[in-house]
């Protein structure tokens, strides 16, 4: 049976006397998943949660997903605070039942891993070689059951210089691991506030907008317009070996 998942990404979490609309815009992509005439099999939101990583900003995301239909799956960013997300979420099925950031699901049908890349005081991921031995493992329990891999930082350059400055330190470490697991259908990343596909040892990655802002395209070394509108999400169709990705809009009202 087809593995259908759900890809948001980013929405950047402000609560209190700095609180803008990120809560609303996260709440109505969530909705945009919930009006599917087919439920996805689970939903990951791969990162920056939290635009400060204040607890309170996770325990707002967290009433967001309470009563969600579908599992609900997190993976930390660079603003988020990967102790902070463990508090209010580790050993919970969000986080796989784990206490940490790094986590795996094994869902009938597919394997789901979730990756921490956050780099304590940088904008730009790093894995480390522990993390990426540990995937590496993971991804030999089950050769011939379709793994998709959740991290924040995509390990590939995007194009566009400012982001492409703050990407994955150890990209070809993990490009390794990959490579070497053919089970591996997708590798699903955030951080770029931009839809990207691209080919990625031996598989597809894409990369998911925000539901908060949109990071506008320059291949000059300028800072990128960010623009409000238009946020989507990502849905990854998974038959087996074989995967497709949609891109659908989360509308503005």
């Amino acid at each position: 049976m087809m593995v259908i998942i759900a890809q948001l990404s980013d929405p950047h979490i402000t609560t209190g006397a700095q609180g803008d609309d990120s809560v609303e815009r996260l709440s109505r992509g969530l909705e945009c998943v919930r009006a599917l005439d087919r439920s996805p099999d689970c939903v990951v939101i791969t990162g920056d949660l939290a635009d400060g990583g204040r607890r309170q900003e996770y325990e707002a995301v967290r009433s967001l997903i309470a009563d969600f239909p579908v599992p609900v799956h997190l993976t930390t960013g660079n603003h988020d605070d990967p102790r902070g997300l463990a508090e209010v979420f580790g050993g919970t099925g969000v986080l796989g039942g784990a206490r940490e950031a790094r986590y795996a699901v094994d869902y009938p049908s597919f394997t789901l891993v979730a990756l921490d890349s956050h780099v304590s005081g940088s904008p730009g991921g790093r894995l480390g070689a522990d993390q990426i031995a540990w995937l590496g493992e993971v991804l030999a329990r089950r050769p011939d059951v379709p793994a998709v891999v959740c991290v924040h930082h995509p390990p590939v350059a995007v194009g566009v210089p400012y982001l492409d400055g703050m990407g994955m330190e150890d990209a070809a470490e993990f490009a390794g691991v990959i490579a070497g697991h053919r089970n591996v259908v997708r590798v699903l990343a955030g951080h770029v506030h931009r839809a990207v596909v691209a080919d990625f040892a031996g598989t597809t990655l894409t990369t998911a907008p925000s539901t908060h802002t949109q990071i506008g395209f320059t291949t000059g070394e300028e800072i990128p317009a960010l623009y409000p509108d238009p946020a989507s999400f990502l849905l990854h169709l998974i038959d087996g070996p074989s995967a497709g990705t949609h891109t659908l809009p989360i509308p503005s009202a």
